[in-house]
C-alpha cells in the first residue's frame, strides 16, 4: 500500500468552512442593493417574509423580518419589479447563501404606478368609489378635525384660511404624512375622529399634506387609510399634493380639494359675504313688507263703505223708475184686460148654460134610478154570504166540541195534553169546559185503559152550500 504524501491544507470541518465562507461574505457583502423581480413571496405565521429576488439568469433567495415586513410602504406580490437593500449571509443548513433584507420599495415610479392602477381597480370593484356612498358636506360647521402634520406648513395654511373665512374651532390630530408608519397614522386619527362623542366631535375632517413625489404621497394610497376613509361616518375633505397629485383617497372623500387651502374654502363659507347676503335679504324682506302695507293700505281705501247719502240717492234713483215703470206697466195690462174681457161677455148667454144644466140634471136623474136596485142586491148578496160563513165557522169551532161533552187539559207550561204519557203524582194541570176551567192535580200513575170498540161516529150534517154572490154592478 503505498503512503499518501503529507500536504500542508488545514483540514477544517464542513461547520468550520460554513462559518468561514459566512464571515467573508457578510465582511464583504455587508450591505449591497439589489434590483429584481419577486418571485415567490411567503408571509409566514410569524410575520416574517420569505421571498425569491430574480433575474432571467439568477435566483437569489431573501428574508426580511418582521418589524422590517410592518415598515414596507408597499404590499409585496409575485411579478413586482423592486429593490432591495440589505447583506448578504449564508444558511449553513441548507449550504446557500441569501439576503438579510432591510428595505424594499418597487424599482421606480413605472411599478408604483402600476400598484396603484391595480389597487384601484379593486377597490372601485367593491363599490368604495360610488357616488351614493358620498355624504353631503355641512354648510357651517362649528368643528373641523384636521389630519395632518403638526409642523409643516398645511396646518398653518388651514388655520389662516378658516381664521379669514369664518372662524371656527378647529382640532389638530398630528399624524406623519410621509414614511413607513405613516399610513397606520393617519388611519388612527380618522378612525379616532369618529370615536369621538360629545361637542368636540368634528361636523367634517380635512385630510391632507403638501406636494410630493409618488413614494411621498403613497401612504394615502394605502388600502388601510381608503378603508378608514370610506367607512368615516364624519364627511371628509381630501387635500393631498397638489391640483394634480390623485390618490386613492381622492376618490373615496366626500369632497376633493386640490390643495389644503382649498380644503378650508370648500369647509367653511365667507363669514363677510353671509354677513353681505343677510343685510341684502334684510333690505329686500322691507322693501318687500313696504311694498305689501300700501298694497293693503290701497285695498282698504278702496273697499271702504260709501257716504249713506250716495247710497239712498242711487236707491232712490231706482225706486223712481221702477215706480214710474209700474205704473205704466199697470195702466196698459188694465186697458189689454178690459178689451179682452169685453170680446169674452159678448160671447157669454144665459140660453146656452141653462140648456146644459137640464141636462146634466136628467143625467143624474137616470144614474140614481139604476143605482138604488142595484145596490139593494149587492147588499143582500153579501148578507147571505156572511151567514153561510158563520154557519160554518160555529160548525168548525172547538166550543162546539166543548158543547158536546170534550174538555181541553194543559200542563203547568200551558201545554195542551193529547195522551197520558208522561204524567206523574202531584202534576198540576188545568182543565177547560164548555162553561168554564178548574185546576185539577195528578193523584195516581196513569194507566193506558184497555182499548174498547169504537162506537160508530155520529153522521155529520152537511154544511149549507155555499150560494152563490150574485154579482151585479151599480149601473
Amino acid at each position: 500500500m503505498t503512503d499518501t504524501p503529507a500536504s500542508n491544507i488545514t483540514e477544517l470541518t464542513v461547520s468550520e468552512l460554513a462559518g468561514s465562507l459566512k464571515k467573508t461574505i457578510e465582511t464583504n457583502f455587508d450591505h449591497v442593493r439589489v434590483r429584481g423581480e419577486l418571485g415567490r413571496v411567503t408571509i409566514a405565521r410569524s410575520g416574517h417574509m420569505y421571498a425569491d429576488i430574480k433575474d432571467d439568469k439568477a435566483v437569489l433567495n431573501t428574508v426580511m423580518w418582521k418589524g422590517s415586513v410592518s415598515r414596507l410602504p408597499f404590499k409585496p406580490e409575485e411579478g413586482l419589479e423592486v429593490v432591495a437593500e440589505g447583506r448578504l449571509s449564508i444558511y449553513a443548513g441548507r449550504s446557500n447563501y441569501q439576503m438579510i433584507a432591510d428595505f424594499m420599495r418597487p424599482a421606480g415610479a413605472g411599478a408604483l404606478m402600476a400598484l396603484l392602477e391595480e389597487r384601484k381597480k379593486k377597490l372601485a370593484a367593491e363599490g368604495l368609489f360610488d357616488e351614493r356612498h358620498k355624504k353631503r358636506l355641512p354648510y357651517l360647521p362649528r368643528t373641523v378635525g384636521v389630519v395632518t402634520s403638526p409642523t409643516g406648513a398645511v396646518i398653518r395654511d388651514i388655520l389662516h384660511r378658516i381664521r379669514e373665512r369664518f372662524p371656527v374651532r378647529v382640532i389638530l390630530w398630528p399624524a406623519l404624512v410621509q414614511g413607513d408608519s405613516a399610513a397606520g397614522q393617519i388611519e388612527a386619527a380618522i378612525r379616532g375622529f369618529n370615536a369621538m362623542t360629545g361637542d368636540d366631535r368634528p361636523d367634517v375632517l380635512i385630510v391632507g399634506r403638501g406636494g410630493g413625489s409618488i413614494e411621498d404621497l403613497w401612504p394615502f394610497n394605502e388600502e388601510n387609510v381608503v378603508r378608514a376613509a370610506f367607512e368615516s361616518e364624519i364627511p371628509l375633505i381630501s387635500a393631498v399634493g397638489h391640483e394634480t397629485d390623485t390618490t386613492l383617497i381622492d376618490y373615496v372623500s366626500d369632497a376633493r380639494a386640490p390643495t389644503p387651502t382649498g380644503a378650508a374654502e370648500i369647509a367653511v363659507p365667507v363669514r363677510s359675504d353671509l354677513l353681505l347676503s343677510i343685510e341684502e335679504r334684510g333690505q329686500s324682506l322691507k322693501r318687500a313688507l313696504a311694498r305689501r302695507v300700501r298694497h293693503d293700505r290701497d285695498r282698504l281705501r278702496a273697499s271702504r263703505l260709501p257716504r249713506l247719502e250716495t247710497l239712498l240717492t242711487q236707491k232712490n234713483q231706482r225706486i223712481d223708475h221702477l215706480d214710474a215703470s209700474l205704473r205704466s206697466g199697470l195702466s196698459g195690462a188694465i186697458k189689454s184686460k178690459q178689451i179682452i174681457f169685453a170680446r169674452s161677455a159678448g160671447r157669454l148667454r144665459i140660453e146656452p148654460l141653462k140648456l146644459e144644466a137640464r141636462r146634466a140634471r136628467q143625467a143624474l136623474g137616470e144614474a140614481s134610478s139604476r143605482a138604488t136596485p142595484a145596490l139593494k142586491r149587492k147588499i143582500e148578496s153579501h148578507r147571505t154570504a156572511l151567514a153561510s160563513k158563520a154557519n160554518l165557522l160555529q160548525a168548525l169551532s172547538y166550543q162546539a166540541t166543548l158543547d158536546r161533552g170534550f174538555a181541553i187539559v194543559k200542563d203547568a207550561s200551558g201545554d195542551v195534553l193529547r195522551t197520558s204519557d208522561g204524567l206523574a203524582p202531584g202534576q198540576a194541570l188545568s182543565v177547560t169546559l164548555a162553561d168554564g176551567s178548574f185546576d185539577a192535580e195528578v193523584t195516581s200513575d196513569s194507566q193506558k185503559p184497555k182499548p174498547t170498540p169504537k162506537k160508530p161516529a155520529p153522521a155529520k150534517t152537511p154544511a149549507p152550500p155555499k150560494p152563490d154572490t150574485p154579482q151585479g154592478s151599480l149601473f
